[in-house]
């Protein structure tokens, strides 16, 4: 039996936690499925909602390739507070001395910036509307509009929620609660996540707004279940919140592990990128031995 054995960070971003991976001065490229999910596990590995690799760029326009693996060992397109911490590690471990690291992720070229304070701010682009690209099937689901964002009502064993489905490079399914607190996340969020409607499966969040640059967020997570935050989420609750006719840019999300800044200009266009600001900490290093 032969073993591998790799050197890694642990970071966070507002909670929602990490385990790095340098793929450039080591070789990741046999890890299995069920090596990803041992190193993800909080009991028998490392411990983390998502691994994120740091890899050569395949394109000429980024520093770097980024890719996500949830911590069931799926690969995912797009993750926000781990783009926040991919920027602090290439900086930290000397990989770039740019304040500012173009970032290749499997959608786009994302643009991170390291701000004076010590906040990340990430320009995620603009978000995704069409059913067909987040991927979404509307077929002989009910729909309603509130202001500019079209509605669609899910069917679940408890009764029926209404939700507005976009991407943020990943699929999101928002709706509105009355109280974050209370809300059925841990009973809806898994029956939203693997609904018929989302091919791929999709990110469940459950929005309270607070007032108009305000908003409590609990998001459950494809792949990963509920965490203390999550960047794509704050960033997709945002925009269906301007959307709605809602909110107003900027816009505080709180979530269970720290606050997000997101900025949107709807009123530009539509195809105005969405703004993420937040924090992003190393934890502790470490190496792991996997069979």
């Amino acid at each position: 039996m032969t073993s591998t054995r790799l050197r890694f960070t642990k970071m966070h971003g507002a909670g929602n936690d990490f385990i790095v991976l340098d793929g450039i001065s080591q070789d990741l490229s046999k890890i299995t499925k069920a090596q990803w999910q041992l190193m993800a596990n909080r009991q028998l590995g490392i411990g983390a909602d998502q691994i994120l690799l740091v890899e050569k760029s395949t394109v000429a326009e980024a520093e770097f390739r980024y890719r996500i693996f949830n911590s069931d060992g799926g690969e995912v397109e797009q993750c926000g507070n781990g783009s926040r911490c991919f920027v602090r590690f290439v900086r930290e471990k000397g990989l770039t001395k740019n304040r500012t690291v173009k970032v290749q992720v499997a959608h786009t070229i994302l643009s991170l910036t390291e701000n004076d304070d010590g906040q990340i701010t990430v320009d995620m682009g603009a978000p995704i509307l069409s059913t067909q690209q987040i991927p979404f099937n509307a077929a002989n689901l009910n729909s309603k509009t509130e202001g500019s964002a079209t509605l669609y009502e899910l069917k679940l064993s408890g009764g029926s929620v209404w939700i507005n489905p976009l991407s943020m490079g990943n699929p999101h399914a928002v709706q509105i609660v009355k109280d974050v607190d209370k809300a059925a996340v841990k009973s809806e969020g898994p029956e939203i996540e693997a609904h018929t409607a989302f091919p791929k499966k999709v990110n469940a969040g459950f929005m309270q707004i607070q007032n108009r640059h305000e908003i409590k967020l609990r998001v459950f997570e494809r792949g990963s279940g509920e965490t203390l935050a999550c960047g794509t989420g704050a960033c997709a609750a945002v925009v269906s919140g301007i959307l709605r006719g809602e909110l107003d840019s900027p816009v505080v999300v709180q979530t269970r592990g720290g606050d997000l800044r997101i900025a949107w200009d709807f009123k530009s266009t539509a195809k105005s990128p969405v703004m993420m600001t937040g924090p992003a900490q190393t934890v502790f290093e470490g190496e792991i031995t996997l069979e």
